[in-house]
């Protein structure tokens, strides 16, 4: 069978372009990568290769670990017809030391596009400063927003609409949270965020989304009330209550947590055909009950899959 053209889309504008924050992107570009992300998926699922990064190789840089991310960005990068290569802290030079900087630009030569998966989201600005190939954030403490663009894309598959559509988050003010703000109003979506005190979202972040639902015309409420988040709601999402790196306030963060607990009595306040997401890995019986996660209202394993179609939209987007 044929190879098929570049999808007629219009995103050559993205090309070369970096993928850190959705901040970085306007509501038309977001939503070229979604439509990017749907048709690549349907050729997929029928059988149509698609390879327009034969002999390029993007580098993937993890210094936190992953199964989803790693796994998802190698088997795009091998449908796309290119190569991806594993770069750990252990292996690498940025893990004795060397700075950003020099690791970008020497990368830069070898490469045609990195992933990182880091702590820090200023490691991430920094390195896409002085790379000169496109940069991919997989993941970092601040924003995470491959995950977020594969919930959309997941959500848009079970409601066939995402605008005007009210998505609820509970539990940890984290990077989902930060990433969910800014992506919302851009794809027209009513986003509630229930979080107890003192974990709530990044204040700069806050503000940003604010102004983002004002000149977008969408709803955004910030509470410590998760019943009222989530009532009437069309999707619930959650995460674990302590993050990688954080794994010392675990037994603080339950005591705190507890009320947030992603439940039957809580979904009973929700749209009876809500969906349920978690961006995985999951702790049944803490941030969800199991009965909710693997209940009829969970798309989890849908979700998780759309991780490959949407990254493979990013790459093809930016680096073919």
């Amino acid at each position: 069978m044929a190879a098929i053209p570049l999808p007629n889309l219009p995103v050559h504008d993205l090309q070369g372009r970096d993928f850190l924050d959705f901040a970085d992107f306007s509501a038309a570009e977001l939503q070229q990568l979604l439509d990017l992300s749907i048709e690549l998926k349907q050729k997929h699922k029928a059988g149509v290769p698609y390879r327009p990064l034969a002999g390029k190789t993007l580098g993937m840089i993890f210094e936190k670990a992953s199964t989803r991310t790693r796994v998802s960005f190698e088997v795009a990068m091998n449908q796309l017809g290119g190569q991806a290569m594993f770069l750990s802290g252990r292996d690498t030079q940025i893990g004795r030391g060397e700075p950003l900087p020099d690791t970008a630009r020497v990368l830069s030569r070898y490469l045609d596009g990195v992933m990182i998966r880091t702590f820090g989201h200023e490691s991430v600005i920094e390195f896409a400063h002085y790379a000169t190939v496109p940069v991919i954030n997989g993941l970092t403490d601040l924003h995470h927003p491959c995950q977020v663009l594969a919930d959309v894309l997941t959500l848009w598959e079970k409601k066939g609409k995402v605008q005007g559509l009210t998505v609820t988050y509970i539990g940890d003010g984290n990077n989902m949270a930060n990433s969910w703000l800014i992506a919302a109003p851009k794809f027209g979506i009513n986003l509630r965020i229930a979080t107890p005190q003192g974990y709530e979202c990044d204040p700069q972040v806050v503000e940003q989304a604010q102004k983002l639902a004002a000149e977008h015309g969408t709803e955004l409420l910030l509470t410590h009330d998760p019943v009222a988040a989530v009532t009437d709601t069309d999707m619930i999402y959650t995460d674990v209550w302590a993050s990688m790196g954080q794994e010392e306030e675990q037994k603080l963060r339950e005591q705190h947590f507890a009320a947030y607990q992603v439940n039957q009595e809580l979904v009973a306040h929700a749209k009876p055909d809500y969906l349920f997401m978690h961006c995985l890995p999951a702790h049944r019986g803490e941030e969800v009950t199991a009965e909710v996660i693997d209940g009829p209202n969970s798309v989890i394993f849908d979700e998780a899959e759309n991780r490959l179609h949407v990254q493979k939209a990013i790459i093809v987007a930016t680096m073919a």
